[in-house]
């Protein structure tokens, strides 16, 4: 899986200043429940799939984001077990988004272009600020690993929101926006099965350093 980290000795168990985690959460917190309200209100208006993929991404960052905010400082077990709430409902987020791609290619809608084009371009610049501000944490524990995934994902389906916008306005048809849309409900899944995986295989370790000590005491 591109990008993991399945060495014991790249995984650090010294995690990064609590206090600058917990303010780069509130800050991301607070982008991705502002942009979720703007994303979901443009998005209807102007009929456009991707940009509602878009907004229920950044409802699913917000609550990921207040999770972590929860388990900050907790017990690495407690952090994978978040983790690992994310991941599934990461894909589960990406499960919705097919089902309302689908309801737009049945309905025929045809999204306004321009809309989707500058909330897009509004979007990428507050989640590559995020992603940026969340850089320092991807090589960590599962929980931040899993914020960072989330981040990065949000800003390349950004640029996918844009291509679907120069696609609808070239070629006047909906079917640039419904792929787009598509691809990002595939990348949720695949980023919620990293998520899932990591945290998992971090499970495993603490379940076996534990089993350990039991036969050991």
């Amino acid at each position: 899986m591109a990008g993991c980290c399945h060495d014991d000795h790249c995984r650090s168990e010294k995690l990064p200043d609590s206090r600058q985690w917990r303010r780069a959460l509130w800050i991301a917190l607070a982008i991705n429940a502002a942009m979720f309200l703007a994303e979901v209100a443009v998005g209807v208006a102007a009929g456009s799939a991707s940009l509602q993929a878009d907004a229920i991404d950044f409802l699913g960052d917000a609550a990921n984001y207040a999770i972590s905010l929860g388990v900050a400082g907790m017990a690495l077990n407690w952090r994978a077990r978040a983790a690992l709430l994310k991941g599934w409902s990461l894909g589960f987020l990406g499960a919705t988004v097919l089902l309302s791609t689908v309801w737009h290619a049945y309905a025929g809608t045809l999204p306004k272009a321009e809309t989707m084009g500058a909330v897009g371009v509004l979007a990428l610049f507050a989640n590559g600020g995020v992603a940026l501000m969340l850089y320092r944490f991807r090589a960590s524990e599962a929980n931040m690993r899993a914020v960072w995934i989330c981040s990065r994902n949000d800003a390349i389906g950004n640029l996918a929101v844009l291509a679907a916008a120069l696609g609808v306005f070239g070629s006047g048809s909906a079917w640039p926006d419904l792929i787009v849309a598509a691809i990002m409900a595939m990348l949720a899944v695949r980023g919620g099965w990293q998520i899932v995986e990591h945290a998992r295989s971090e499970l495993r370790q603490q379940s076996a350093i534990a089993l350990d000590a039991t036969f050991q005491a």
